[in-house]
């Protein structure tokens, strides 16, 4: 359940980065929907155990690892917008 939670909220990140910010149009929406979900499931499955404390409950929900993983998310769409405007991708 964690893991469709990460990937929806990245999903959501990278459509609210094309559609309100305009990063990447050139690229397209589904594209940078698909980059933010990416964002999301790295963050929250591999960064977020390294960085925050585990949940009391195994499995439980983890808000930290929530933000970590919009946090990846952001950064990876911020890159992939760089890498866009600078080589055109």
């Amino acid at each position: 359940m964690n893991l469709f939670i990460w990937v929806l909220a990245g999903g959501l990140l990278g459509w609210a980065t094309f559609a309100w910010l305009g990063f990447s149009e050139g690229r397209g929406k589904i594209a940078s929907i698909v980059i933010g979900a990416m964002g999301g499931a790295i963050g929250g499955k591999m960064i977020a155990p390294m960085l925050t404390a585990p949940p009391l409950v195994a499995g439980a929900f983890s808000m930290s690892a929530l933000m970590v993983a919009m946090v990846v998310a952001s950064t990876l769409l911020v890159v992939a917008n760089m890498v866009n405007k600078r080589w055109d991708i």
